[in-house]
């Protein structure tokens, strides 16, 4: 993928952010209350009207259990990397039980000469 500008940038990192917040039943007082920001700071971010600061930003995923590859993935260019997300998006789908088996399992092909 191309290039982003900064305001192409803050209008998908908005638009994940308000899905998420949808998603986890958050509304936006309640979100700026969690975040310790204003309501209005809440809705410039979602519109793309205004840049999320990175302490915000992380703050944002912790609370709703966002992965940076969730954020970052329209903006990979890199075929490599584009295959670990890929690959990590797949790994979520899974148990707790086989993710421990898929841990082991590249432990042993790490180990493989």
């Amino acid at each position: 993928m191309d290039s982003k500008g900064k305001s192409e940038i803050n209008i998908i990192f908005g638009k994940i952010l308000r899905d998420y917040r949808i998603k986890n039943r958050f509304t936006q007082e309640r979100m700026a209350e969690e975040l310790g920001i204003s309501v209005k700071y809440i809705s410039r971010i979602e519109n793309g009207n205004g840049g999320v600061k990175t302490e915000t930003l992380i703050k944002y995923m912790n609370i709703l259990g966002i992965s940076p590859n969730v954020l970052y993935q329209k903006f990979i260019n890199n075929e490599k990397v584009k295959n670990q997300i890929e690959l990590s998006e797949m790994v979520n789908d899974l148990s707790d039980d086989k993710i421990d088996f898929l841990i082991s399992l590249i432990d042993l092909l790490k180990n493989l000469k």
